[in-house]
């Protein structure tokens, strides 16, 4: 599991705890969630990182921080609700949802489901590779690169998304 030797992108505390679908009270809908969110109430509106500097945003940040320190299924959500605000089949929205499912197939590769991690893995690449080179100032290649290797055994190290060293604006 991630350990606390890298350095945040965010200060917003982490979760109580790291939720596993089956196992875990449910961070939403659940009264005793981490997150619990009574019926009916809103979720932030966020902006299109299409047109947004995404690690300019904390909340994007605090998702980054989520994914780094083993909270995949709680960085799904904050990465699906920019995914929306950001469009499906756009730049932006392939990159999200190449983040989104690394972080899937990390879960999935963690509860022992490996060729669930599999299909996702291959669909993340596909994402990356459709985004046409908006990576959100995220290193994707490392990220893929390492969640192929954590899924398939050839290490027992997560993935971690940082800042990609040739982007230095982030913008996409």
């Amino acid at each position: 599991m991630p350990t606390d030797s890298h350095p945040r992108f965010s200060d917003r505390p982490l979760p109580a705890y790291r939720h596993v679908p089956g196992r875990t009270p449910h961070p939403i809908r659940d009264p005793r969630g981490h997150s619990y969110r009574p019926a009916g109430e809103a979720e932030a509106d966020l902006p299109d990182l299409n047109h947004t500097v995404a690690l300019d945003l904390e909340e994007f940040r605090y998702g980054v921080d989520l994914f780094n320190e083993g909270y995949w299924w709680e960085c799904h959500e904050v990465m699906e609700q920019f995914w929306h605000a950001s469009g499906m089949g756009t730049a932006a929205g392939h990159t999200l949802q190449a983040i989104i499912q690394c972080a899937a197939a990390h879960l999935k590769a963690a509860t022992d489901q490996p060729g669930g991690a599999r299909k996702l893995f291959i669909m993340a690449e596909n994402h990356v590779h459709q985004a046409e080179g908006v990576n959100l100032g995220l290193d994707l290649i490392g990220m893929l690169a390492d969640t192929g290797a954590f899924i398939f055994g050839d290490t027992q190290i997560p993935a971690r998304l940082v800042a990609d060293s040739y982007s230095d604006t982030g913008k996409p």
